[in-house]
């Protein structure tokens, strides 16, 4: 398959106002593309827009109507969608309200399903187009405390190959990124270090970037997260159960600073409209 060149085409990135999506609007933007940024937060989206030169409007992921309006709004044909907005609310199952656990599932895997099915059919017509779903390491790998995230992310990978497989020979290809630990709101108050791999937002995007040259199916950053699932076949299960503590189950449900984490899950709680009763 061709790279794409960057230079001049359209660009979309859902949940482009800040962390990861905004990274990978500026990494775009220095390639020369066109970048067309759409977050669940306007004013944000607009101050972000200004900042880095391109263009942002409000999106609601979780909205048809919404999301179509987004995409309309790109001048010229789109070549390339990055999927891009999620949210990980964290702590055990059976306390997570149901609005949150809807909410979870709307962002993370529909939102994904949504802008994918809208955007395909001009890049279709076009026989060129690249669509970058960004999900998580958690969605090859389980993670006590954010099982909904991990389902959604889980989804997200078989639903990105699965359709790559679909749309071979049509110039169209589908590409999903696994993050380790990424230091942005997401992870406010889970510990990072230790034997948790952790990343900053522009090793995302430059990832997301450099997948429209080479349009591989699956990118992990690091690159060698991949290992752990060569290791995890192999690896009795006692021995793997403990590692996935010191992973994610120490950090998320025994040492989670809840204080440090308290605007994002209010937030989240908001966005959802949820309440505590």
């Amino acid at each position: 398959m061709n790279a794409l060149a960057l230079s001049g085409v359209a660009v979309a990135i859902t949940g482009g106002a800040r962390g990861i999506g905004r990274a990978t609007a500026k990494a775009f933007i220095a390639e020369g593309a066109r970048v067309y940024i759409g977050d669940l937060d306007a004013d944000l989206a607009e101050t972000t827009a200004d900042e880095l030169g391109c263009q942002g409007v409000g999106l609601d992921v979780r909205s048809r109507a919404s999301f179509t309006e987004f995409l309309a709004g790109v001048d010229g044909p789109l070549q390339v969608l990055v999927n891009n907005a999620g949210i990980m609310p964290a702590g055990r199952f059976v306390d997570e309200l149901d609005a949150v656990t809807d909410s979870i599932v709307d962002v993370n895997l529909n939102g994904v399903l949504r802008g994918t099915k809208l955007a395909l059919p001009g890049m279709l017509e076009n026989g060129s187009g690249h669509i970058v779903n960004v999900a998580s390491y958690l969605g090859r790998v389980p993670a006590a405390g954010l099982a909904t995230y991990c389902a959604t992310k889980h989804a997200v990978v078989g639903f990105s190959e699965s359709l790559r497989d679909e749309l071979d020979g049509t110039g169209v290809t589908v590409t999903v990124v696994l993050p380790s630990a990424v230091r942005t709101d997401l992870v406010s108050g889970v510990k990072l270090g230790g034997v948790l791999p952790t990343v900053d937002p522009k090793e995302i995007a430059d990832a997301v970037v450099s997948s429209c040259r080479s349009r591989p199916a699956i990118v992990a950053v690091p690159g060698w997260m991949r290992s752990y699932e060569t290791a995890a076949a192999l690896v009795p299960d006692r021995l793997l159960g403990a590692v996935r503590g010191r992973l994610t189950r120490q950090r998320v449900l025994q040492a989670l600073d809840t204080d440090a984490r308290a605007a994002y899950d209010a937030r989240i709680r908001r966005d959802a409209g949820a309440s505590d009763s």
